[in-house]
């Protein structure tokens, strides 16, 4: 045997131990096998719920009313009763009856809103409204705009489900009265200003009419 054959089968001996010992300690594959991905030996191995987490605040509070105050709980219990309530919606909604019933008052007709007032409200407004009238006045008013919306307290009933919010508007008017003579007795045609009021909306929460009505100015 030549000595070139001899060192073939050296090699090809060594070739055939070295694929075994490599078999032996990788194992065999067949196909994809993703990679092995170790679970940490410490630290939290599920989600947990933590008291006082983001899904348990309701921002729709928390954004008008200061946590753990007495409106924070009355609205909270509205919406407890009638769980489509939102707070933004309804300051949105009672931002543009402001201005409504505040128009009608001024222009001396209070059909358009009468719905959206209790019977002391409208008979309040309606004293002054033929008062004015008795003495030959009419009143020139142009709303400029609502500059502020926002919440200045709330009250909950939980016998009857009464609510009553109150809304704090600070808005910019131009009014003027004028006499009978067409003289001007009281505000300024060419000039606005600021108008602050605190009025409440009160609701039976719960029931179908969504409507609130005007409870009481200040």
């Amino acid at each position: 045997m030549s000595s070139s054959l001899i060192q073939l089968l050296v090699l090809a001996g060594i070739a055939i131990f070295l694929i075994l010992r490599l078999k032996n300690v990788l194992g065999t594959r067949d196909g994809y096998e993703p990679p092995k991905v170790e679970t940490p030996r410490e630290g939290p191995r599920r989600f947990e719920v933590i008291e006082g987490s983001a899904d348990q605040v309701d921002n729709d509070i928390l954004d008008h009313a200061e946590a753990g105050s007495p409106a924070a709980e009355a609205l909270t219990q509205m919406k407890l009763v009638e769980p489509g309530f939102g707070v933004g919606d309804f300051l949105t909604g009672a931002k543009g009856a402001y201005e409504m019933i505040l128009m009608a008052f001024e222009r001396g007709d209070l059909s358009d809103v009468r719905a959206f007032l209790t019977d002391p409200v409208a008979d309040a407004f309606q004293s002054v409204i033929d008062q004015r009238k008795q003495a030959g006045q009419t009143v020139e008013a142009q709303f400029l705009g609502t500059r502020e919306t926002s919440l200045a307290g709330a009250t909950f009933d939980t016998r009857d489900n009464e609510g009553e919010i109150s809304v704090q508007f600070v808005a910019e008017i131009i009014a003027a009265t004028r006499n009978a003579e067409g003289e001007v007795i009281e505000g300024d045609p060419k000039a606005s200003r600021k108008q602050r009021d605190i009025w409440t909306f009160g609701r039976r929460m719960g029931e179908d009419d969504p409507n609130w009505q005007l409870v009481a100015t200040g």
